[in-house]
C-alpha cells in the first residue's frame, strides 16, 4: 500500500475513544504507584482498560490482532499485542510504555492526581505525560489497525511493560521477556521506546550510579575540638578530592555534542545525612549520597571502580587530605585513631547512544518532520532503565515520546491532546514509511 493511501486509512487519532480509554486508565493510577515497599504497582489494572479494547479484535474472535497478556508476578503483567504482516521476518515495535506511575500526593496538587480532568487542550492526572498516555496512545494505534485492516508486509508490535525502575520486585517485565525470548523477533525492525517527551526523537540517555560515602570520625564536645576527628569536615574535603579526580578522569566527550547533551558527566551529592546530637557536639558519622549521571561514551563498571580507587587512596592517605583550620584533622595519632571511608552502590544503569545511521532512526526523524513540522533530535542525561540491555542484545533502539519535560513526575502533571494527535501520526508516518 503506498504510504499516502496507507495514512489517509490510518487517519487521525479517535480523540473520543482515546480520551474515554484515557480516563479509565488515569482512574487507576493511585493503584499504580511505584514506591516500593508502601507502594507495589497493580498494572493488571491498566491491562484489563487495554484487553476491553484490542479483545473484540483478537484473533481468538475471528479478528487480526494476536493478543499476549504475559505475567511474572501476581498483577503485575505485561501485555504483547501483534498486528501481523505478510512479510516474514519484517517487523517494526513500539515498546516501553511502562504502566505504572510516580508518586502524587493529592494535598499538593491543584487538581485530583488520581482522575483524568481536562482544561481545554490540558489532559491533566498522574500518568498522562509519564506513561499512562503513551499507553492509551498505542493502544489506540493498534485498534485502528485492526479496525481498517491494512495488507502490511511488516507485522507491528505493541508491548505495554511491568516497570522494574524503583521496584522491590524484579523480573516482571522487559528483562524478564528478553530472557524468555518473547521479544527476540523484534530484532528483525526497528523497535521505538516510547517513554520520553517533547515529540522530538530522544537520540541518548544518561547511565545512572547511585552511591553512598559512609564517613567515620570521632565524637567529641566542640569545646575540645583537637580529640575529636569531625566527620563533616572529613565528608566535606573527601567529596571535593573525589569530584575532582571524577571531573579530571572523565571530562566532557566530543561525541556529547554530536548527540546534543545538554550536560557532561556529573558527579555530585544529593543527600546528607548525620545521626543528630546537640550543638555543642562534633559528629563522629554521616552520610553523604549522590549519583553519577554517566553520557553513554563511558563505562558504568570503569566509573565504579575509579569512585573506589579515590575512596582507597583517600583513606590510605588521610594526613595529604586538607583541613579546615589549625586543630582539624583526621588522625588522632595518641589514640591510633583515624577517619575511615566507606563507599557503596546501589542498582546502576548503563546509558544509550542511539544508532544515528540506522533505517529506524531516519524513519523516526522523518515521520517526525512531516506530523510536528520540524525535528530537533535531543539528548538528556536523565536516564531510561533497559533499553541499554535492549542494544546491546541487538536491538535497534529509538526512543521518542509525546508528553510534556516540563511535567514529567511533576505535580499538576499534564500532557496536551494536540501532542497525542501528532504522535499517533508521527506513528502511522513510521508504519507507512517500513512499507515503501
Amino acid at each position: 500500500m503506498a504510504t499516502s493511501n496507507l495514512k489517509q486509512t490510518l487517519g487521525d487519532l479517535n480523540k473520543e475513544s482515546f480520551i474515554s480509554l484515557l480516563t479509565k486508565i488515569i482512574g487507576e493510577s493511585k493503584f499504580l504507584q511505584n514506591n516500593p515497599p508502601e507502594l507495589i504497582p497493580e498494572e493488571d489494572r491498566v491491562i484489563k482498560h487495554v484487553l476491553d479494547c484490542l479483545l473484540p479484535y483478537s484473533t481468538t474472535i475471528g479478528g487480526p490482532l494476536i493478543v499476549n497478556h504475559v505475567t511474572y508476578f501476581p498483577g503485575r503483567g505485561n501485555l504483547i499485542v501483534e498486528y501481523p504482516g505478510t512479510q516474514p521476518g519484517k517487523i517494526l515495535s513500539f515498546v516501553g510504555m511502562h504502566m505504572d506511575v510516580v508518586t502524587a500526593n493529592p494535598n499538593d496538587w491543584d487538581f485530583d492526581p488520581f482522575s483524568l480532568s481536562i482544561d481545554g487542550d490540558k489532559l491533566r492526572g498522574r500518568g498522562t505525560t509519564d506513561c499512562l498516555g503513551h499507553v492509551a496512545l498505542v493502544t489506540e494505534l493498534m485498534k485502528r489497525l485492526a479496525e481498517t485492516k491494512p495488507k502490511l508486509k511488516s507485522t507491528v508490535v505493541a508491548v505495554f511493560i511491568a516497570n522494574e525502575e524503583n521496584s522491590a520486585i524484579t523480573g516482571v517485565g522487559v528483562d524478564a521477556l528478553v530472557k524468555d525470548g518473547l521479544l527476540d523477533k523484534l530484532k528483525g525492525g526497528p523497535l521505538f521506546w516510547i517513554d520520553t517527551a517533547d515529540k522530538q526523537p530522544c537520540i541518548g540517555t544518561g547511565g545512572m550510579i547511585p552511591w553512598k560515602l559512609q564517613v567515620t570520625g570521632k565524637l567529641f564536645h566542640s569545646g575540645l575540638p583537637h580529640k575529636a576527628i569531625n566527620a563533616l569536615e572529613l565528608g566535606m574535603e573527601a567529596l571535593k578530592e573525589i569530584q575532582l579526580r571524577f571531573y579530571k578522569d572523565f571530562p566532557p566527550h566530543p561525541d556529547e555534542q554530536v548527540y546534543g547533551f545538554a550536560t557532561p558527566s556529573t558527579m555530585k551529592p544529593t543527600q546528607w545525612n548525620y545521626p543528630g546530637g546537640g550543638i555543642n557536639q562534633i559528629p563522629g558519622e554521616c552520610t553523604i549520597s549522590g549519583d553519577v549521571r554517566l553520557t553513554p561514551f563511558y563505562n558504568v563498571k570503569d566509573v565504579m571502580n575509579k569512585l573506589q580507587e579515590y575512596v582507597d587512596y583517600i583513606n590510605e592517605n588521610l594526613n595529604k587530605l586538607d583541613t579546615r583550620g589549625p586543630v582539624s584533622k583526621y588522625i588522632l595519632h595518641d589514640e591510633n585513631l583515624r577517619g575511615s571511608l566507606t563507599l557503596t552502590f546501589d542498582e546502576a544503569m548503563s546509558g544509550v547512544a542511539c544508532d544515528l545511521k540506522s533505517r529506524g532512526f531516519h524513519v523516526l526523524c522523518k515521520a517526525t518532520e512531516e506530523a510536528v513540522g520540524h525535528v530537533k533530535p535531543y539528548s538528556i542525561t536523565g536516564s531510561l532503565p533497559l533499553i541499554r540491555e535492549l542494544q546491546d542484545e541487538g536491538f535497534d533502539v529509538q526512543t521518542a515520546g509525546y508528553g510534556l519535560m516540563a511535567t514529567y513526575h511533576a505535580k499538576n502533571e499534564y500532557c496536551l491532546l494536540s501532542d497525542m494527535c501528532q504522535g499517533y501520526h508521527v506513528f502511522t508516518g513510521i508504519i507507512a514509511q517500513l512499507e515503501d
